[in-house]
Parts: C-alpha cells; sequence; structure tokens
C-alpha cells in the first residue's frame, strides 16, 4: 500500500512497532523514522493498517498530542463498529477527524491497487480522503463513521462462510467419487462462482494452506460479527456455526490461510481428503 501511494506522489512517512518492517520502504522512497510522534508530526493524514482495534486505540492514544489540528486520520484495520465510533470521538474531541476504511482484496490487491475500500465518515471527510484511496483501490462510502467496518464484517461473513461451503463441495465431490478439480471447473461461470472459489478452491485443490488470510485473523473477524449482530438485534445462525468452525482449527492453525478450514472439515470426515498432495502449512 505504501508503494502505491508513493507511485501516485505522496510524500509518505513510515512507521512500525517494529522498526525494521518499516526501513525496507526507504529504498521505494519512503521516510521511515523511529518514533510515532515524528511520523504523524507534519501529516495532513494519517493511515493506520494494524491488527485489531486494541492496538489501534493505543496508536492513537499514543499519536494525539503530535497530531496537527485538522489532521485526518484514516483506519485502514479491521476492527470492531464500537472500536471505530470510540476513535472518532477520541479524534474529534482532539480537533482531528476520523474517516474508517478497512479493505478487502489481500496482498494481491495491495500491491496491484485493486482494493475494495469501505469508507465510514462525513461526506467532507471522505472527499478529503478520496485522492489517497484512488492510489489504493476503489473506495465507497457506505454511511457514517464505523460503518466501513460494519461493510468489513459484511465482506468477511460472505468470505468466512463460503470458504466453509466450498470446502464441503470440493469433499463431497471428492468422496462422491468425481474429480474435484473438474467439479470445481465445471460449476465456474454458473451461480456458484465467486472469487473464493476461484482463489481458495484452488488453494485447497493445491493443499496450499500458506496465508494469505490467517485462520486467527478470520475468527477475529467472525467474532466482530457477532459482536455487532448482538449491538443490532439480529441473529446470524449461519455465522454462529462458522465461527464454531474457525474456533474448532484456530489452536492448531492459527497462521494458516483461512482456506484451511478444509482441514477442520476433514477432522469431522475421517479418511476423506481432497487431493493427494502434501499440506502446505506455515
Amino acid at each position: 500500500m505504501v508503494r502505491r501511494l508513493l507511485h501516485a506522489g505522496f510524500a509518505v512517512t513510515v512507521w512500525n512497532r517494529t522498526a525494521s518492517k518499516a526501513e525496507p520502504l526507504a529504498e521505494f522512497g519512503a521516510m521511515p523514522v523511529a518514533e510515532l510522534a515524528d511520523a504523524v508530526s507534519s501529516a495532513d493524514v494519517v493511515i493506520s493498517m494494524l491488527e485489531a482495534g486494541p492496538v489501534v486505540g493505543l496508536v492513537i492514544d499514543a499519536a494525539l498530542p503530535a497530531l496537527r489540528p485538522g489532521a485526518l486520520w484514516v483506519d485502514m484495520s479491521s476492527t470492531r463498529q464500537s472500536e471505530a465510533q470510540e476513535f472518532h470521538t477520541r479524534l474529534t474531541a482532539g480537533g482531528c477527524r476520523f474517516v474508517d476504511a478497512p479493505v478487502s482484496g489481500g496482498v494481491g490487491g495491495a500491491r496491484a491497487g485493486t482494493l475494495a475500500i469501505m469508507a465510514g465518515g462525513s461526506a467532507e471527510d471522505y472527499a478529503r480522503a478520496e485522492p489517497v484511496f484512488a492510489a489504493l483501490g476503489r473506495s465507497t462510502l457506505v454511511g457514517p463513521a464505523g460503518s466501513g467496518q460494519v461493510a468489513k464484517l459484511c465482506n468477511q461473513l460472505i468470505v468466512g462462510g463460503t470458504i466453509n461451503i466450498v470446502a464441503e463441495a470440493l469433499l463431497l465431490a471428492q468422496a462422491a467419487g468425481a474429480d474435484p478439480a473438474a467439479v470445481r471447473a465445471a460449476i465456474r461461470g454458473g451461480f456458484a462462482e465467486s472469487k473464493v472459489l476461484e482463489v481458495h478452491g484452488q488453494r485447497m485443490l493445491e493443499r496450499n494452506f500458506m496465508p494469505g488470510g490467517q485462520v486467527r485473523t478470520q475468527l477475529k473477524d467472525q467474532h466482530n460479527i457477532l459482536a455487532a449482530a448482538a449491538a443490532a438485534g439480529v441473529q446470524l445462525p449461519v455465522t454462529d456455526l462458522v465461527t464454531q468452525r474457525y474456533e474448532a482449527i484456530v489452536e492448531m492453525f492459527p497462521q494458516a490461510d483461512h482456506a484451511a478450514a478444509l482441514l477442520g472439515l476433514e477432522q469431522l470426515n475421517t479418511g476423506q481428503r481432497v487431493g493427494e498432495g502434501a499440506d502446505q502449512l506455515p
């Protein structure tokens, strides 16, 4: 994402809690700094991309004293809606602005500048962020602060559920005597077609569970989805089941790609296995 911003002509200062992770970006034109205050003090726009909401909150609190009045903070992490709303409250109280803008598209989308960006905030703040978003992918304003996280949770709800359904389809094909690779090819282009069938279906056939996404991250998203559903007063029974499936494998395969849902399914079906290759696991 930093490389896309640099390519678009933005001056980018970079900071990471682990300094060595930011340093390689210097060769592309970014300016790594060792202190958070140095990263944000002259910035018109601050972008955070961190593991989860509690970490985002800690970084915002640490950065607030150094932020310029009116600076726009764009959090592109995946957090809970309630956390994003709290970040908005904290930053506006400090004289700054906030947009939550989680993304979908993975490492490939980040490299290509084709991320789907789901933004929550005021129309004014979104318009200010749009040139930045244009360097990274396709953005949509979906509502007030916190709404970007709702959209991302809807995305992850569909992704998590579909990964499990694709795993079930391939295992059924294998167990019933059909060629799962041929079945996947046959149904592509029909109503079952999806990015998950394309990308994660192939991963399952190859037994390639190197991340990509990660089981532990998908499970974090599943819990956030259920928290949002509880706050909205709705029940999501299928999402409950998908969450249970990821809970069943997170201790064994925390860093594996979330396509490792297939491994959990195979554990339920002793003696059944998709494909013949060795498992590729982190």
